[in-house]
């Protein structure tokens, strides 16, 4: 049986670091840590249980279940469910929502600084048209993505953000012990950090990506689904660590940023103003490479499955490289003309698919103690699709909301526990198992072929 080497799975776990690590994941702590103060410990640990372990624990899920793709998890409640919750899951997480967006944050982040005032719209057209189609370059080679991100880009990150960091711990503005902690990090540090993290989304991230980690595990020569399991939980731990390390120094940044420095309106401000202390007029430069090259190579990554996934869910339409191009191109045009409308109407969707999604990772641990019956993830997706429906209705305009049937929709939401912290779907998931349970100990498993 083939193995791959340590190499292989650093690389491996390089590559999916890289294309989850987006610029989001680089602001969101800066900013918490300013706001925690003294209970950084508490609240980096807390964004990490969700921010971190929740991705792992949905990659790995996968790997036990013995799909292929999410589409082919997601066919184990419903064929129609799969393919409406695959296509919204690539496009929200894709051409309408997080690609476009990470050519607009690279530019706002990176560029405009320097760029002269009425000229933003011009130099953003060049820039958003230069960072699509160098992605799309790579993204159209998806069997070098180890090499693009693995072994260059993500390395090239984590050089110069190591820079910003080891400055920042040799000369340190203060100390986290020191510094007053802000809002709800002064009474409930964990929680709060905890509810951060799980605003990532990062679940839905993993669970894109999963399908361009197995299609390099197979161009690499792995085609045993036992072992494969093996190899994605490797790389997941690699992955794990990466992340908890980077996200408790990215929180310390901001902690100690505020010995010097006064509370940032948002994390791309504060690091900003952590780069120019530190680096002077350079640290903008920093600051740019920083943040570009987080949001490169997640678009290199979002073009690169969101095409494998069109063209998996769609094999007699367009090719491969035919979705790469309508990715890419499309994105394109959103950034520059209706990002704020797009973003919008993905949001909801974003909301609707999230709870479902969680709800099919915990159904996927469930049914593995039971040959993969399908009824464990059937009667989980049916208790939990109201709570998502709610999510995603409690995001839309006040006049919609207002409306006879959303109001109703609303309020039966908000009498669900943890609807206030974005939650809803904890209580109607867990009993979807529980009744799913109780039907297979009255009728027998069902033993699900996994070819």
């Amino acid at each position: 049986m083939k193995q791959l080497t340590r190499a292989q799975y650093f690389f491996l776990g390089s590559m999916l670091f890289g294309m989850m690590f987006g610029a989001g994941n680089l602001i969101f702590p800066v900013h918490l840590g300013q706001l925690a103060g003294s209970h950084f410990w508490l609240a980096n640990w807390g964004f990490i249980s969700t921010g971190v372990f929740m991705p792992f624990i949905g990659l790995i899920a996968l790997g036990i279940s013995g799909a292929t793709s999410v589409e082919d998890l997601a066919n184990r409640i419903h064929p129609t469910f799969s393919k409406i919750f695959t296509v919204l899951l690539y496009l929200t997480i894709g051409p309408c929502f997080a690609l476009p967006r990470t050519a607009s944050v690279s530019f706002q982040i990176g560029v405009a600084p320097f760029v002269p005032p009425g000229s933003e719209t011009l130099i953003m057209a060049l820039f958003t048209g230069v960072f699509m189609a160098l992605a799309l370059l790579m993204g159209l080679k998806p069997s070098k993505l180890i090499v693009y991100i693995g072994k260059f880009l993500n390395p090239a990150f984590l050089l110069f953000l190591a820079l910003l960091v080891a400055v920042a711990l040799i000369h340190p503005m203060g100390s986290y012990s020191a510094m007053m902690p802000h809002g709800a990090y002064v009474s409930q540090p964990y929680l709060t950090g905890f509810k951060e993290g799980y605003n990532t989304m990062d679940v839905l991230a993993v669970l894109a990506f999963a399908i361009v980690v197995i299609n390099t595990l197979q161009s690499l020569g792995m085609t045993d689904r036992t072992a494969m399991t093996g190899d994605i939980f490797k790389v997941g731990v690699i992955v794990t660590v990466l992340m908890t390390v980077i996200y408790t120094a990215i929180t310390w940044l901001g902690v100690s940023s505020m010995g010097a420095l006064t509370l940032s309106d948002n994390g791309g401000i504060a690091l900003a103003e952590i780069a120019a202390y530190y680096f002077g007029p350079l640290g903008q430069l920093l600051q740019a490479i920083i943040v570009t090259l987080a949001c490169f190579k997640t678009a290199i990554g979002l073009i690169t499955s969101c095409s494998e996934a069109f063209h998996t869910l769609f094999p007699k339409g367009p090719g491969y490289r035919t979705y790469c191009y309508i990715m890419a191109g499309f994105s394109f045009v959103v950034a520059n003309v209706g990002l704020t409308q797009i973003i919008s109407l993905a949001i909801p969707v974003l909301m609707f698919i999230y709870p479902l999604a969680i709800a099919l990772i915990l159904s996927t641990y469930a049914a593995y103690f039971f040959h993969h019956d399908t009824r464990f993830y059937k009667w989980p997706a049916a208790f939990t699709i109201l709570a998502a429906l709610g999510d995603a209705l409690s995001v839309l305009s006040p006049a919609i909301k207002e409306t006879g049937f959303v109001k109703t929709i609303l309020s039966f939401h908000a009498m669900l526990p943890f609807s206030a912290d974005g939650m809803a779907w904890v209580v109607p998931t867990f009993l979807g198992l529980v009744v799913a349970l109780i039907h297979v100990k009255l009728t027998g498993e069902k033993p699900l072929s996994l070819g």
